[in-house]
């Protein structure tokens, strides 16, 4: 066993062994400061938490979907060979049951904008998702103007079919 004195710890240029680098200490120190800021953050500006230990529920909307007759068109195919056609079964989603009526009375009006719009498309307008988001759109777009001042909500598609 030997005993160390002072002299023996110091190093070959006669430096004292220091503990660990300034700069592990300051990054430390960043991300302990950082992490109690997002900490922070997180509790005091998200919204705030639940009152009382009640769970906030969504308050679900009434809905009513009215069902369209099945709609069948050629699609437009200038330039190819083979006719394509386009099968759509739709409803329309209603805030109300009470509007029944006022979309009955205006069904015919309806389904001819469908028909006389779905007629122009083309197989390509029809493809992926921003092509079936953009032709709901469009047919609600439609069946509003033709039924002002009832509203539809949504179109909603129960099938779609591209032969």
């Amino acid at each position: 066993m030997s005993d160390q004195t002072a002299e023996d710890v110091e190093g070959e240029g006669g430096e004292a062994k220091k503990g660990p680098p300034m700069l592990i200490i300051i990054i430390a120190a960043v991300v302990l400061l950082a992490g109690g800021g997002a900490a922070a953050y997180f509790f005091l500006f998200s919204g705030g938490g639940d009152e009382g230990g009640e769970a906030q529920v969504a308050e679900v909307r009434p809905t009513y979907f009215y069902d369209l007759p099945t709609i069948t068109v050629n699609l437009n195919s200038k330039g190819e060979s083979k006719d394509q056609f386009l099968k759509l079964v739709v409803s329309l989603e209603l805030s109300d049951e009470t509007l029944v009526p006022n979309v009955e009375k205006l069904m015919p009006r309806v389904l001819d904008t469908f028909q006389v719009y779905l007629r122009e498309l083309r197989k390509s307008d029809l493809e992926g998702s921003a092509g079936i988001y953009r032709l709901k759109e469009e047919l609600r777009r439609r069946v509003n103007l033709q039924l002002f001042p009832t509203q539809v909500e949504s179109i909603v598609f129960k099938e779609i079919l591209v032969q």
